[in-house]
């Protein structure tokens, strides 16, 4: 496990965040479980407060000896004559019989602590595991404390109370529980682990955020207890250790109490009420107050802050106490497919019919859409069948492999398809096995060429069944490799072998694949391609999202037909979500996101992508597609700041992952935001690399991921006008070639910017009145448009049409929700209404101004700015200062959009 200098800086970076108003304190009770990082917080506190750190540390043996903790205290002082005198009286107190509770001892303990409190030097006093401090030094310290307010406390214990007036340490002591640490935190923590994006969410979970309890898991060589669908596996041993030190705050009542919630896949209030009585409320309190559940859940679920302390729960108990727990829970339970469940769970592993019983409970579970609950189900339906049943048992951990693909469940898609391979079983049935665990492995496929190889041997020279592997493999060259060119070769062997046999399922599959690739390498012969994909039988085995009426949709996306697109999308949704396919269903969720964006409905595409989050991170998929479609819309419509922490989000995933595809996308709408929050040399850090993946991934199509026209704005902010120009003569050219229509305004819109920015501000103007022109029935493209326009009139002095174009545009992004471009044109055009209405008063810069101006504008920090002109940096912000002031602007990216950028 990570040294405490590790553990010390993660917390810096990352660790639990206090209230603010708690550094202005005097005395403090922080509390949390064991390993939540009480200790490490109290310490961080008491530096804060700028005075040396007396700790007391008591442990549990310490607290049944009377007075133990003023000894350690005086012990630590034993340079002030008051502190020797304590020591000398707790000595002479020892001997006497009845002491220390006798009034005089009492009294004389606590006069001479207090002394030694006001002639210790300035300090702040920590006493950690507060919880183990003896009573009677509590008693003796609370009063001494009381005489010696100004004294800093920080109190660290394991019990929570909110009422914390009547803590010894003082009568307005203020409670702070320490937070569970995020998933962005625990991933800071676990950096040097150098783990997968999903195994650091897999482990928040399993944590809970407590960040002992998450080095524990990471530092662990074996897997974590529900990597391979078992949920009954045992914690590694240290954070067994620490779960078990935290359930030991609880009694044992309440501790069985837990154990019956953790056996429940979704225990709730009332089940746990049926169980165990009137006496569950108080139980869950103590639960509750021990950290160890949240009953505040809307739905009345019982939900475990940390999964590993239901894990610990079950493992603790013997099968046939497990089994006998699990018939209570039967009996108890007031929903069927739950009792089915809790009845298959308490039979016998060897009973055939507790198999028969959870295939049908799993009918139930996926015919409501329960498909968490029919993913575990099939999967016990599959184990507990015999082995003898041999096709049985191959149809269920089929069943099995497919519930746990859709729901993006990999270790129990994983433990379904060893029950096959394993097994002696048809071609057909390996290959489906393997396909169907390929498909759910996702971006999490680890062992590819092993797990491709050992499905094409299974295929035994099946044309039909390598058709279906080789179109994983041209995924996987795509998405991971960023090989598009041979994907789309692997894509069409598929096709050539899947119409040998006439297995129209798989030639769509295949097509559709190939037509994808196709127009990523810009190929003449995609739409052909496509339509031969379109006018094949639909088959209702193929996943939603890999269908040729997906891909049509997101075509139109690409070609700016964005309702078209909805038309298409909105059956396809219904569909993935009927069969519980998350994968398809995110996917779906994410297209109709960007159409609905596209199209300026700006709060349905919110609700859509937070949908799509949301599914994601209750899952197993990869966060990075998700990611970008909630950076997109968020930075549209939502919140800029949000926005970026997805947008950073995905770029760290993508890496993780080795996903290419989604390292672009998501690279691009960082730069993308980075460049609208006025940050350009942040923005070009992020579009050039952008700019590199595409070029390493052979895209030709300008349309799919559009960073040309903003990388080239980029460009021209930070003053390299040549490259600019460059850049958009050769994507003009390109998207000319392939017909690319769409993608022509914005780099028209660019090209003005361009042109504004060599002084040619009538031109310029032209070009965005016309490019608006042609952007009527995309709104939000159209009103960033305008507001370019605003600036470019501006710039030329034609306020008039300034006011008229910004106006415009704030109507645009009002009416269409897109709020925080509706900030940005409403200021915009408050500056020009307030500003004098003659062009010739725009308030004139001095030539110092104007210089400092020029190069901020371009993207120099100030002690850049501070170098080149040979001044301090005091002096850049003074003039920067005063340069907003006169300009009436606020920030950079105005800046930029207002005063020419100094050429570098």
């Amino acid at each position: 496990m990570p040294d405490s200098a590790m553990w010390m800086n993660a917390f810096h970076e990352a660790g639990p965040l206090l209230p603010e108003d708690v550094h202005h304190t005097r005395r403090v009770v922080l509390s949390g479980p064991p390993g939540s990082g009480k200790t490490t917080a109290a310490g961080a506190l008491g530096r804060r407060l700028g005075l040396p750190v007396l700790r007391l540390a008591p442990r549990p043996q310490d607290a049944r000896v009377p007075c133990a903790g003023l000894l350690e205290l005086a012990l630590a002082l034993q340079a002030l004559p008051a502190a020797r005198e304590l020591t000398a009286e707790l000595d002479e107190a020892a001997g006497r019989p009845g002491s220390p509770d006798d009034a005089g001892s009492a009294l004389r303990l606590r006069r001479q602590t207090a002394a030694v409190l006001r002639e210790a030097p300035p300090m702040t006093l920590v006493v950690d595991n507060a919880q183990w401090l003896d009573p009677a030094s509590a008693a003796v310290l609370g009063w001494a404390l009381r005489l010696t307010p100004d004294l800093p406390v920080i109190a660290a214990e394991r019990t929570w109370r909110p009422e914390a007036a009547g803590h010894w340490c003082g009568e307005n002591a203020y409670a702070v529980r320490i937070p569970p640490l995020t998933n962005s935190q625990v991933a800071t923590l676990l950096s040097p682990y150098r783990l997968a994006p999903r195994e650091v969410t897999r482990i928040h979970t399993h944590s809970g955020g407590n960040p002992a309890l998450a080095l524990a898991l990471a530092d662990a060589s074996c897997p974590l207890p529900d990597r391979d669908g078992d949920s009954g596996r045992a914690l590694p041993p240290t954070a067994s250790r620490l779960v078990g030190e935290w359930l030991d705050e609880v009694p044992a009542q309440v501790r069985e109490l837990l154990t019956l919630a953790a056996l429940d896949d979704r225990p709730d209030l009332d089940l746990l009420d049926e169980v165990a009585g009137p006496a569950a409320e108080a139980l869950l309190a103590q639960a509750e107050a021990a950290g160890l559940v949240d009953l505040g859940q809307p739905d009345r679920t019982v939900r475990f802050t940390a999964s590993a302390i239901g894990a610990e729960l079950a493992a603790r108990q013997p099968d046939h106490a497990r089994r006998l727990l699990h018939a209570r829970l039967a009996e108890a339970s007031r929903d069927s497919v739950r009792r089915d469940r809790h009845t298959v769970l308490a039979a016998d592993a060897a009973d055939p019919r507790s198999a028969r019983r959870a295939a049908r409970a799993a009918v139930r579970a996926r015919q409501r859409g329960d498909h968490a609950l029919a993913a575990e189900l099939s999967l016990l339906a599959a184990q507990r069948t015999p082995h003898e049943d041999g096709d049985l048992l191959t149809q269920r951990a089929l069943t099995a492999v497919r519930d746990a693909a859709h729901y993006g469940d990999l270790p129990r898609g994983r433990a379904a398809a060893r029950l096959i391979v394993g097994h002696d079983t048809t071609p057909d049935q390996r290959v489906d096995a393997l396909v169907a665990l390929i498909d759910a492995s996702g971006q999490h496929l680890h062992g590819a060429d092993e797990l491709f190889a050992a499905a094409l041997h299974a295929a035994a020279g099946r044309r039909d069944l390598t058709a279906q592997i080789l179109i994983r493999q041209s995924i996987w060259a795509n998405v991971n490799e960023g090989d598009p060119q041979r994907a789309c070769a692997l894509a069409g062997r598929a096709t050539d072998l899947a119409e040998a046999v006439g297995d129209t399922t798989t030639t769509a599959m295949a097509l559709t694949m190939r037509a994808r690739l196709q127009r990523v390498l810009g190929h003449p012969d995609t739409e052909t391609t496509l339509s031969r994909a379109l006018s094949l039988p639909r088959a209702a085995s193929v996943p939603a999202n890999s269908t040729p009426q997906h891909l049509a949709a997101r075509h139109a996306l690409f070609d700016d037909r964005p309702d078209e697109a909805r038309t298409t999308l909105l059956p396809l949704l219904v569909e993935a979500e009927r069969m519980g396919d998350a994968e398809a269903t995110v996917d779906i969720l994410r297209s109709l996101a960007e159409a609905e964006l596209r199209a300026g409905r700006c709060a349905r595409a919110l609700d859509h992508a937070h949908r799509a989050q949301a599914l994601t991170d209750g899952t197993a998929l990869s966060p990075a597609p998700a990611c970008y479609t909630s950076a997109l819309v968020e930075g549209t419509a939502g919140r800029t700041d949000l926005a970026l922490a997805h947008a950073r989000r995905g770029v760290d995933a993508s890496r993780q992952e080795d996903n290419r595809v989604f390292l672009s996308r998501n690279l691009f709408a960082l730069g993308h935001l980075l460049l609208v929050t006025g940050r350009p040399k942040e923005a070009l850090e992020a579009l050039e690399e952008v700019r590199t993946l595409e070029g390493l991934q052979q895209v030709r199509d300008p349309s799919i991921l559009r960073w040309h026209p903003e990388l080239a704005e980029t460009l021209i902010v930070l003053g390299h006008l040549d490259q600019a120009r460059s850049l958009l003569d050769d994507t003009r050219r390109t998207a000319t070639d392939l017909g690319r229509d769409a993608v022509l305004p914005a780099l028209e819109r660019t090209q003005a910017l361009l042109d504004a920015a060599r002084g040619n501000f009538g031109t310029a103007a032209r070009r965005l009145n016309d490019a608006a022109g042609r952007l009527r029935h995309l709104p939000l493209e159209r009103g960033r448009t305008l507001l370019a326009l605003s600036h470019t009139e501006r710039r030329g002095r034609r306020r008039a049409s300034a006011r008229t174009a910004a106006r415009s545009a704030t109507d645009l992004f009002t009416t269409h929700q897109a709020h925080p471009w509706a900030q940005t044109a409403i200021h915009t055009l408050g500056r020009l209404e307030d500003a004098p209405t003659d062009d010739d008063a725009r308030p004139r810069l001095t030539s110092a101004e104007q210089r400092c101006a020029e190069l901020a504008a371009a993207g120099a920090s100030n002690r850049d700015i501070a170098t080149t002109l040979t001044v301090s940096v005091k002096t850049v912000e003074a003039t920067l200062t005063r340069v907003y002031r006169k300009l009436g602007l606020h920030s950079r990216f105005q800046l930029a959009h207002t005063v020419t950028p100094a050429h570098e």
